[in-house]
């Protein structure tokens, strides 16, 4: 697929996951134009960060990102109280410190690897999805 189609695709599920939100919070948005996060919910001043991997469905990890060009990336420079992951089949709610947790508590190693469509080098931690779930909540539709 191509950045376009992936762009396109992630936008899709940050509408999902927004339409998820506004069942209980009826004023939270999405935030565009901005690293920090996707989502924003003003009736409780807290922020998402929408991530999705599909592929997970096939390889049973989901791909959690530390490092990219040299440089810390994602789950270490994150700024949202709240990760929502799509797995093509559920969302899962989970905050970074639960994440982190998850990782620890299972003595989890890095990779390094380059992504597709990527021109430099990444480092991610590659999570079983039924583990890391553990730590989280469903949100149902």
């Amino acid at each position: 697929m191509s950045f376009a189609v992936d762009l396109h695709i992630g936008q899709v599920i940050e509408l999902q996951v927004l339409a998820l939100i506004q069942r209980k919070y009826p004023c939270a948005c999405i935030v565009d134009r901005f690293k920090g996060y996707d989502i924003w919910i003003p009736e409780i001043a807290k922020s998402i960060e929408v991530k999705s991997d599909q592929k997970s469905k096939y390889t049973g990890n989901i791909v959690i990102e530390i490092e990219f060009n040299g440089k810390p990336s994602a789950l270490m420079t994150t700024t949202a109280d709240f990760w929502v992951f799509y797995d093509g089949l559920q969302y899962i709610l989970l905050t970074p410190k639960q994440i982190i947790y998850c990782i620890f508590m299972n003595q989890l190693q890095y990779v390094s690897f380059m992504g597709k469509g990527d021109t430099k080098p990444k480092k991610a931690f590659l999570v079983a999805k039924d583990v890391l779930f553990m730590y989280g909540k469903v949100l149902q539709y």
